[in-house]
């Protein structure tokens, strides 16, 4: 049953300028404060992890990042029932705090020498707040982009949700690169590591005062004094099981492919390919550059030719040129080939990711907008992006192949083509 309802949406007061740029850095300071942890994997397993096997280190390092990704279904849940309830821009003033939170837990950490048991304990608490806050953003910000935006635009509007995780990659990226390249190894280990994580607490004011300048888009239902016999979780699991499927299924390939390109080449650079730390950051680097180019272009296309064409060709070359992209890479480890394959297939990755993002948003009502596609969201990374870099690297393991990476994204993006098909495409046409 989809029953659409008649709540309407009001004017944001800032411009599409305006609004575009506070939720582009706001979120990209919020994701900037949740991936600056993958950079520092091999630290953080060494420091918190003292077991003798180096490659035991960083799959426990790993797992703990994948732990972030534990609780962003029940953020995206609650956050985004919040958001539909309260309002969007609440929501993610809410979000933004919560992660600082949980940065700023994992920036003061004792190390296990220091404090034993403690100090993971910390860091897995800090991981965990930091997901169910990402859990939320998702849903609360890609919302307030969609709505916000007329509907010839809505494509090129929302594309700036993913936009903003390249920006963000770029300067963790660029962040953790300069304390692997100024300070010796001692000082990584003993202090440098933090410094990325607490700027990440300081940057937090900024992101605050960008999102109360701008406006609100739907007014929630408890400022607006409505009554439902369900509460937007209720709803949206009750009347939206079908597009909540479909959704999911989209969503696994793009974190998968996302988990893999985006996060853990810089990894695979240092454990495979045996580039210094500083050298195989330039990965990450090219990486959110071309998601901060590609994503905006392809919202822009698919507000022009539909918002399931980008999705399909992207994963249908994802399939396609991930395994040859592993194969160059160990043919020729070197860091031109690095970074010509990471800038292709970050490319891929961004020209579906953005219109995929839209198509999570617009399937649901407007009372239900936010909770529904943070929830789709969320399970769908929770899994196969949050844990996707710690799956790898036990397939690496386990088979000795070091192209099993490229199967595990075939696998994943392939998911992507009958849910397509299933889902509805709202191209310009006027959001409720």
């Amino acid at each position: 049953m989809h029953e659409r309802s008649n709540e309407s949406v009001k004017i944001p007061q800032a411009s599409g300028a305006r609004l575009i740029a506070a939720c582009t850095i706001g979120n990209a300071f919020e994701f900037y404060d949740f991936l600056i942890f993958s950079f520092f994997a091999a630290t953080i397993g060494k420091l918190f992890f003292p077991v003798g096997n180096p490659t035991a280190q960083l799959m426990l390092a790993l797992a703990t990042y994948g732990v972030g990704f534990v609780l962003r279904p029940l953020g995206g849940l609650l956050l985004g029932a919040y958001a539909d309830r309260y309002g969007r821009r609440k929501a993610t003033i809410l979000t933004l705090m919560l992660m600082a939170l949980g940065t700023c837990m994992i920036g003061l950490a004792p190390t296990y020498a220091q404090a034993g048991i403690l100090g993971p304990l910390v860091v897995v608490v800090g991981r965990l707040i930091q997901g169910f806050s990402a859990g939320g953003e998702i849903g609360a910000s890609t919302t307030l982009l969609a709505e916000s935006a007329p509907p010839a635009r809505r494509g090129f509007y929302g594309s700036w949700q993913l936009a903003s995780q390249g920006l963000a990659v770029i300067v963790a990226a660029s962040a953790a690169g300069l304390v692997f390249s100024r300070l010796p190894p001692e000082a990584v280990e003993s202090w440098g590591w933090r410094a990325p994580f607490l700027l990440g607490v300081l940057i937090v004011p900024v992101g605050l005062w960008l999102r109360s300048a701008i406006g609100e888009t739907y007014a929630g239902e408890a400022e607006r004094g409505v009554e439902n016999e369900l509460a937007p979780v209720g709803r949206v699991v009750r009347d939206y099981g079908r597009d909540i499927i479909t959704g999911v299924a989209l969503a696994m390939g793009g974190a998968a492919a996302n988990a893999v390109v985006v996060l853990y080449m810089s990894t695979y650079a240092v454990r495979q390919l045996h580039m210094p730390p500083a050298t195989a950051l330039i990965a990450g680097i090219v990486s959110g550059l071309m998601t901060l180019l590609v994503a905006p272009l392809s919202g822009w296309l698919s507000d022009r030719y539909g918002r399931k064409t980008m999705p399909a060709i992207a994963s249908l070359a994802m399939a396609l040129l991930i395994y040859p992209g592993f194969v160059i890479l160990n043919i020729v480890p070197t860091l031109p080939a690095l970074i010509a394959v990471v800038a292709a297939l970050s490319a891929i990755n961004a020209f579906g990711g953005a219109p995929a993002l839209l198509l999570l948003t617009e399937i649901f009502p407007a009372r239900v907008r936010a909770t529904g596609m943070a929830l789709v969201y969320a399970i769908g990374v929770t899994i196969f992006g949050g844990f996707g870099q710690f799956f790898v690297t036990w397939l690496i393991k386990a088979t000795g192949d070091p192209l099993a990476p490229a199967f595990y994204v075939i696998a994943c993006v392939l998911l992507a083509f009958p849910a397509l098909a299933l889902m509805r495409d709202m191209t310009r046409k006027t959001l409720d």
